[in-house]
């Protein structure tokens, strides 16, 4: 029995918990099972309340740090009328070109589609760096010459002879770069980029085989147009007024992305009221709206994968690959487009 609670001392026993400190003796401050006594004076962690209650901070705590705010790009006015340039030149280029193929005399047409391949090649390799880049630049290459004769010999064209020598080149260029040890960490971040690659070398093919379909020849015409009036519209807006900007990151502007689409669309309608039959205004629209789409989203998206790189911590790759990549993938993504849209609309 405790001493405090016999019948001798006549005294009501202790409650459970601390004791009464003696007459003149400090207090004793109450602490938590495993809590340092002076935990609150040197500012330690402090628990968590009862109820799930987040702890009180302590007004000496340090403050969480704030965000950085990354200043926006400056847009380099002479650069970005250079691209547009470089854009309108590419697909005059191409649109010229087309006019000269026919029955038996596609050989010319074709040499300007590979060395706009051999470019595009070029560029992204340069600019996405691949392992074994040398290796998938080199394959890129053949790719550009096997599809293009295919494009040429078939008895009726078709893209799935196309499709299978991109697949060809896609794993060719994989086996490639496993057979190199120092590159088999990296292939699963690169395979992305490889397959860009052959596959936009094959894409350039199809103005081959529409050149050799019924109104193939009016379809590139109509669209490449659109796309390189699309693609020139919005950089020369971007040089003059980037706005609304679409990332802090990506020197572009809203205005020019969709002003390039819709003069696109319109400068292909203009011409559709021009052409003969089976073309008009209304379906010169149509395909003009898909190829100017289609390109603008492509060259928007090749800024965003550069400024993904150089915020990844990667070095800069050369300017003329950085700032050539966007319109060369503009084009590669509205050739096939024209090509659907002339099987869907005729």
């Amino acid at each position: 029995m405790h001493p405090a609670s016999s019948p001798e001392t006549g005294r009501d026993p202790w409650p459970d918990g601390p004791r009464p400190a003696p007459a003149g003796a400090a207090p004793v401050p109450r602490t938590g099972p495993g809590e340092d006594d002076d935990g609150d004076r040197r500012g330690g962690p402090r628990r968590a309340r009862r109820g799930g209650e987040p702890p009180r901070r302590s007004d000496d705590a340090p403050d969480e740090p704030e965000e950085e705010v990354v200043p926006p790009v400056p847009v380099r006015r002479p650069l970005a009328l250079a691209v547009a340039g470089f854009a309108a030149l590419l697909g005059l280029g191409l649109v010229l070109a087309a006019q000269t193929s026919g029955p038996g005399h596609r050989l010319p047409f074709a040499i300007v589609v590979l060395g706009v391949q051999v470019l595009f090649v070029l560029a992204w390799s340069t600019a996405l760096r691949p392992p074994a880049t040398l290796l998938v630049a080199g394959i890129g290459v053949g790719a550009a010459v096997v599809a293009d004769v295919v494009a040429v010999r078939m008895d009726e064209p078709g893209l799935l002879p196309l499709f299978g020598v991109a697949v060809a080149a896609l794993l060719l260029a994989v086996l490639g770069q496993l057979v190199r040890r120092v590159d088999r960490a990296r292939l699963t971040d690169s395979l992305r980029g490889t397959a860009l690659i052959a596959a936009g070398v094959v894409t350039f093919a199809t103005l081959i085989l529409l050149s050799r379909i019924p109104a193939g020849t009016q379809t590139i015409t109509v669209g490449l147009l659109a796309a390189g009036v699309a693609l020139t519209v919005a950089r020369v807006t971007d040089a003059f007024a980037a706005w609304p900007r679409l990332a802090p990151q990506v020197p572009r502007g809203a205005a020019g992305v969709v002003g390039g689409a819709m003069v696109g669309t319109l400068s292909s309608a203009l011409l559709g009221s021009y052409l003969v039959t089976p073309f008009t205004p209304t379906k010169a629209a149509l395909i003009g709206l898909v190829a100017a789409v289609a390109a603008v989203l492509a060259d928007l998206a090749a800024g965003y994968a550069e400024a993904g790189r150089l915020m990844a911590g990667e070095p800069p790759t050369l300017w003329e690959a950085r700032h050539l990549q966007g319109p060369l993938a503009g084009f590669a993504f509205a050739a096939p487009t024209a090509y659907l849209m002339c099987k869907l609309v005729f």
